[in-house]
């Protein structure tokens, strides 16, 4: 089973000076999940080699037990450090992908033609792709064949406006995701900030938040067997 996981390069919150990245535990969750399940994993971002990390996350997930496997996985690190360029990345070299959440995505899955090659293809071929919290963001310039935005009439949900105000960052951002994915057309929906929230839409799936990031991960290996 090789599966891919996508993740970001951007580090830099806008114009705040704070850093941001992968959120730790949306990797994590879905990392060891994907590995204890038997899955060979391939990292990639747009740049590749070292992914950002927000620091905001170790803190916050300081008690869930993935982010202690992580720091204790020397394994896992080096990999993380040394991720693979996605302009490297054949989709026909993997069954499925997850692209991990964290606010940098809302910058460069967005706008990486390579991340919207592998993203678009993923898709048309029928393959389950899983996009976590702000993952999303890969969806929001793709088009069918028709021209129409790709996520017209698809349900699905990402990180939301009130989560996103929760944390003070709703204005440091370049777009409400939320705001953009309703806007192409998206059939959106959210769960009470911070609890699991998936959505399952023929093989894309999206997770609203780290909390939904195993349950987002169940569904990916529910597609995945036979």
């Amino acid at each position: 089973m090789n599966l891919l996981m996508v993740l970001t390069s951007h580090e830099e919150l806008g114009i705040t000076g704070y850093q941001t990245g992968i959120w730790l535990e949306c990797f994590a969750t879905a990392y060891y999940a994907l590995l204890d399940a038997g899955a060979d994993l391939t990292l990639a971002s747009p740049k590749g080699g070292s992914t950002p990390i927000d620091p905001r996350s170790f803190a916050s997930s300081a008690a869930v037990p993935n982010i202690e496997r992580f720091r204790a996985d020397s394994v896992a690190r080096t990999l993380l450090s040394d991720a693979l360029r996605l302009e490297q990345i054949d989709i026909c070299d993997f069954e499925a992908a997850y692209y991990s959440g964290g606010h940098g995505a809302l910058w460069d899955f967005a706008t990486d033609p390579h991340c919207q090659r592998i993203t678009a293809g993923l898709l048309a071929a029928g393959k389950p792709v899983v996009l976590s919290a702000h993952a999303p963001a890969a969806l929001i310039n793709l088009s069918d064949a028709l021209g129409k935005p790709l996520v017209r009439g698809r349900c699905l949900t990402c990180f939301s406006n009130s989560e996103e105000s929760a944390i003070g960052l709703d204005r440091a951002l370049p777009y409400s995701l939320q705001d953009e994915l309703i806007r192409l057309g998206a059939r959106y929906s959210k769960a009470p900030d911070g609890l699991s929230h998936v959505v399952q839409d023929g093989t894309l799936i999206t997770g609203q938040n780290a909390a939904s990031g195993l349950n987002a991960v169940h569904g990916l290996l529910q597609l995945l067997r036979p």
